[in-house]
Order: C-alpha cells, then sequence, then structure tokens
C-alpha cells in the first residue's frame, strides 16, 4: 500500500513585502548582468530596475576616469543627457569624493540641509518634496574604491536605512564584478587583435606580399610590379583570365600608394545596363530619368582623392567609352541630366580577361580609349603556370573554410596529386570555391579523389599518369594537354578552351542562359556576349530559349 506525505512547506525566504521587492529585483539585476554585452545599456537596464521595483530614484554610478584623474559619470536614470554631463567630481570634492576616499557608505537624510550635497548635476532643483534623502556606497575592486553608486529616495519612517546600505552595497558588488569582467573581455580582445596584427604580419612576411598569396616566380614578377607601379598616379591595365585576382592587385596597388588613405572603389562594368551603369559612373540629377528622385553622386565622385577599378572594361559600351576618355584625359565629367562640370583627381585601375586589341580591331573598342588605358600594363599569371603557390593556397582555402564551417576536413594525397596536375580554367577563384564546396558537402573528415566534381575529371586525359607534387614540372603550355570529355582533340589556344567551356555549360543547362552564367560565375550579359562572339547556335533539342529566367 502506497502511502502519500504531503511534503513540508518552504520556509519564505522574504520576511516582509520589501524583502520580496529586493530579491526580485537582484535576481531580474542578476540575469540581466548575466546576459549583458555593453556595459552602459546593461547598467542603465539595472537602474531601471531599481526605479521600477523599489522606487529608487535618480540612481548614479560614477567611476573613475581613464586617467584616473577625476570620478565622472558612467551610467545613471533618471537624469538628462545634460545633467549626467555636469555630473564631475574631484576625487575628494562632495560627498561622492568623501565616499570614494574612505571606502564607505553615506547617507543623507536630509539633502537640503547638508552643504557637501553639491547637486552638480542640478537634478533636483525642482523637487518640492519636503525632505529627500540621498544614499551612497562605494564601489570597490580588489578592496580599492573605483566608484560610487548612488540613489535618491523619499523615505518614510517605517524603512530603515540600514536595509538600503545593505541592498545596495550587494548591488555595488555585482556591478564591480560585471565592470571586472568586462575590463577583462576588453583587455582579451585587445591582445587577441594584437596577436592577429602579428599573425598576419608574420603570414604577408613568409607567405606573401601585399596580402596576395604566392612565392613562385611569376607572382614575384606582380609584386615587383605592384611596387613599382604603385607609386604613379598612371593608369594601370591588369591583363588576365577570369580568376586571377585582378581586384587584389587593384586594392594592393591602391594600398602601396600615396592614396591609400582615400576611397577605393569598384564597379563591374559588365554587371549593370548601359543606362544604369552610366548613372553608377557619373551620378545623375534629380528627374534625370523615370525614378530618379534625388541627385545622386556617382562612383568617380566617390573615389576623389583615391582609386577606382573598372573591372571587366572590354565590355563597357561604346557610348561610354566616350566619357570615360575623357575623365583619362582632362578629369572631367557632368552628371547624367546635368550641365555642371565636375572635376575629380581620380587613379584609375581597369582590368579585363578579352584581348582590347581585337577589340579594337572588331570595333567594339575605341582605339584610343585603348592607348590612354594601356599606360602601364601587365599580366596576371594563370594558376597552371604558378604550381608551386597551389599547396600554399589549398592550405588556406581548406583552414579558413574549416573555420568557417567548424569542420576538420583534410585532403587526402591522390586529391593533392590531381589537384596538381588540374589545369584550373577558373583559377584561384575555382580553387577556393572547389575546397569550399567539399568542406561543406562532405561527411567526411579526409577528402578522396571520388569526391571531386565529375566535370573536373574530364579537363584530364583517363590515360593520364598523375604525379605528386614534388614530381610536377610546371610548364609554359599548359593548355596543350587539355580535353574536354573525349570528343575534342587537344585544344591549342585559350580562347578554344573558353568556347568549349562555355558550350558545355549551356549544354549542361539545357541553354538557360542564366543557369549556365551562375555555374561559370558571369554574369548574363557576359555569357550573352560571349555566345554571340563564338557564334554558338542553340540546337534544336535545346530544352529552353537563352532569355528564359530562372
Amino acid at each position: 500500500m502506497n502511502h502519500h506525505h504531503t511534503p513540508a512547506p518552504i520556509p519564505a525566504l522574504a520576511s516582509s513585502p520589501l524583502e520580496t521587492l529586493k530579491i526580485q529585483a537582484l535576481s531580474e539585476i542578476c540575469q540581466l548582468i548575466g546576459e549583458a554585452v555593453h556595459l552602459d545599456t546593461a547598467l542603465a537596464m539595472v537602474f531601471q530596475v531599481l526605479h521600477e521595483i523599489l522606487r529608487m530614484d535618480r540612481a548614479t554610478l560614477v567611476l573613475l576616469d581613464p586617467h584616473r584623474q577625476r570620478l565622472e559619470i558612467k551610467a545613471s536614470y533618471g537624469l538628462t543627457i545634460e545633467e549626467e554631463q555636469r555630473g564631475i567630481y574631484g576625487l575628494s570634492e562632495g560627498i561622492c569624493g568623501q565616499i570614494f576616499q574612505t571606502g564607505s557608505p553615506c547617507i543623507v537624510p536630509d539633502i537640503n540641509s547638508e552643504p557637501l550635497f553639491l547637486n552638480r548635476t542640478g537634478a533636483r532643483t525642482t523637487i518640492t518634496k519636503d525632505r529627500l534623502s540621498f544614499i551612497g556606497v562605494p564601489v570597490l575592486m580588489a578592496q580599492h574604491p573605483v566608484g560610487v553608486l548612488t540613489v535618491d529616495r523619499l523615505f518614510g519612517p517605517e524603512i530603515s536605512f540600514k536595509e538600503d546600505i545593505s541592498f545596495l552595497s550587494i548591488l555595488a558588488t555585482l556591478i564591480s564584478q560585471f565592470i571586472a569582467l568586462h575590463q577583462a573581455i576588453n583587455r582579451k580582445e585587445k591582445r587577441l587583435v594584437e596577436e592577429n596584427r602579428s599573425l598576419k604580419a608574420e603570414l604577408h612576411g613568409r607567405f606573401n606580399r601585399h596580402y596576395i598569396i604566392g612565392q613562385s616566380r611569376p607572382m614575384q614578377e606582380v609584386f615587383a610590379t605592384i611596387e613599382k607601379v604603385a607609386p604613379s598616379r598612371a593608369t594601370a591595365l591588369l591583363l588576365g583570365e577570369s580568376g586571377t585576382g585582378k581586384e587584389l592587385v587593384a586594392r594592393a596597388i591602391h594600398e602601396a600608394s600615396p592614396r591609400r588613405d582615400k576611397n577605393f572603389i569598384k564597379i563591374n562594368c559588365a554587371a549593370l545596363p548601359e543606362n544604369l551603369l552610366e548613372s553608377e559612373l557619373f551620378g545623375h540629377e534629380k528627374g534625370a530619368f523615370t525614378g530618379a528622385t534625388a541627385s545622386r553622386a556617382g562612383r568617380f565622385e566617390l573615389a576623389d582623392g583615391g582609386t577606382i577599378f573598372l573591372d571587366e572594361i572590354g565590355e563597357l559600351p561604346l557610348s561610354l567609352q566616350a566619357k570615360l576618355l575623357r575623365v583619362l584625359q582632362e578629369r572631367q565629367f557632368e552628371r547624367l541630366g546635368g550641365t555642371r562640370t565636375l572635376k575629380v583627381d581620380v587613379r584609375i585601375i581597369a582590368a579585363t580577361n578579352v584581348n582590347l586589341s581585337d577589340a579594337v580591331a572588331n570595333a567594339t573598342f575605341r582605339n584610343d580609349l585603348y592607348y590612354r588605358l594601356n599606360v602601364l600594363p601587365f599580366h596576371l599569371p594563370p594558376l597552371r603556370e604558378r604550381k608551386s603557390d597551389i599547396p600554399i593556397l589549398l592550405n588556406h582555402f581548406l583552414r579558413a573554410s574549416n573555420e568557417r564551417n567548424g569542420m576538420e576536413v583534410e585532403l587526402s594525397q591522390e586529391v593533392l596529386d590531381f589537384l596538381m596536375n588540374y589545369k584550373w580554367p577558373g583559377n584561384v577563384r575555382e580553387l577556393q570555391n572547389l575546397i569550399e564546396r567539399l568542406v561543406i558537402l562532405t561527411d567526411k573528415s579526409i577528402i578522396y579523389k571520388s569526391d571531386l566534381p565529375q566535370e573536373m575529371m574530364k579537363t584530364l586525359p583517363q590515360d593520364t599518369t598523375l604525379t605528386s607534387p614534388a614530381r610536377t614540372a610546371p610548364t609554359d603550355h599548359a593548355l596543350d594537354s587539355i580535353v574536354v570529355g573525349n570528343q575534342h582533340p587537344a585544344l591549342h589556344s585559350l580562347e578554344d578552351l573558353e568556347r568549349t567551356e562555355i558550350k558545355a555549360a549551356l549544354m549542361r543547362n539545357g541553354w538557360v542562359q542564366a543557369r549556365a552564367a551562375r555555374e561559370l560565375g558571369l554574369t548574363q550579359r557576359q555569357i550573352g556576349y560571349r555566345i554571340k562572339k563564338f557564334k554558338l547556335d542553340r540546337p534544336e533539342f535545346a530544352l529552353s530559349p537563352w532569355n528564359e529566367k530562372t
């Protein structure tokens, strides 16, 4: 037979309504401090709890200033910003100074009859009650005063000052612990920032210059060119395949130049329709076109005194090429819809992965603009010409991706061997995206060759004997052995490779331009340009028209 016993009642923790309110206030304050991130915000909320639960008015925390010369109001409730700003005291001045110096609490039963009460903030000039009491306790850290916690309250004879001193002393202890924790977090953050800066400097010295990773001879030549080009004001033209890091190099030129403290502004000339591109570059006046409800500065104005990076310059429409030529020649232009001539001091860095001399021959690029841009040209090497950098890049991107995704993935030797022999048509960008994809999709700790995307396998002949990185010799004719699938002979030019890749992507995506462009990392305008350039005709069996939106 089961016997049920009535549990004994739990004794009440609070012996009076006031004690209950104090426990409630402390509970809420502890929760606030435990969840707090910002010191000032948390303290203001603590003081609000004091007011709402215990009816304590004008709670104020004064702390030593950073130079330890005076006491300043750090947080308050019931004071205006102006009143807070007036709350500055000498270390021995007034009641706050007395509490700070002695490290002992102080009670002023009636502030109207206390000469030491300074009312420095001026917050109590409108008080009309007969009697206003003031209580202050020291805030101690390691037994040394660091501040003073004070409150006002209209007390009745039924409430003991001793109870309030006890409560405020507990609260001051909580606040001092919170301040100590906040200071420790700040010190740790500063230390981490310094360590991060030190590590970056070490990596910068060991693995790269200008924060571009690479130790190979081609990259050392790029670094040397950056240092030669950076001090001048001349226009630079970066040439190279997509994914070789043209934007990184442009930013490195800016950071190594006297303009480093001014803006670095970038814009992709192929990413916007012609009418929007003109507005982006040169700005527009109110009413210049439908929707132009206000005047807007363009990228050239934003870059004044600094550098503007014009990516995909080869796809700039002819109508805008003339305006860009004028900026290059005279550093002048007008906003769209405006008549006022604006002058700018801008260093222009342009980039392209198309052959501008061919574009000039085909009348799609102005001859005079080409020569204006081609003042300081230099070529960025494709990844297949800097194979000795591949292990360093793999290590960098793998470590970064593991950290981002909370993983500890490693690459097997067979994968490393394959990636050293892979031709990297997408260059460093393709390598980075591949590592991110492998880390995110894998459910294993080691990546094997079977985990690589199938389309990568088509870039090497089936009978290719892979060699280890130590035995792999860089080649200047890396394109000669590229075969896409088993249907094409060896391709002997980058243009042939590009045409084949574009066509293959279109076929894989049912000739839907938007899908193929996303797969290749291109815009729809870019892929449309290449379809026309390579005269790629959609077969009749294609599933969707080119302009289908997905």
